[in-house]
């Protein structure tokens, strides 16, 4: 099992989670991004720059996940990707993304894009608070103990 992360809207909080949960478990964790991340040196950890472009960094991540693996992102048509190769997907507020979730997911994402097109403000998700920290890592400490064998 390898960790993939969508680093280019990945907040800084949630990368400390997976790099402390990198080292103490030894699973790789490789952020994906269109800009350069900075990682603590470890051979758990790196990082990948890709070319700018939509989706460049995601197509990335879909090519070279694989099943079993674990994808952090908060971008709903990725996470439908990777289910799709049965590989597993978290996003940043510790929501595991299902096959039986993420088709009503994507409806809405769908959904709020056409009410913003059609001039409707919407707003943004609300600001990454204490709660969603601690869901992520306690739903990532649950996953990487269930799923990751050294």
């Amino acid at each position: 099992m390898k960790i993939w992360v969508d680093a280019d809207a990945c907040p800084n909080v949630i990368k400390e989670i997976l790099f402390r949960v990198a080292n103490r478990v030894g699973v790789q964790v490789t952020l994906v991004a269109n800009h350069f991340v900075r990682v603590p040196p470890s051979p758990h950890i790196r990082s990948l720059q890709v070319e700018s472009g939509f989706d460049v960094a995601d197509d990335f991540i879909v090519k070279q996940v694989e099943a079993g693996d674990l994808v952090i992102t908060a971008d709903i048509p990725l996470a439908d990707e990777v289910i799709s190769k049965d590989a597993h997907a978290l996003n940043p507020r510790g929501e595991m993304y299902t096959k039986e979730t993420i088709k009503q997911r994507l409806q809405m994402r769908d959904f709020m894009e056409t009410m913003r097109s059609s001039g409707i403000q919407t707003g943004g998700p609300a600001p990454l608070n204490q709660t969603d920290r601690q869901n992520f890592a306690n739903k990532l400490d649950s996953f990487v103990a269930k799923h990751f064998r050294k």
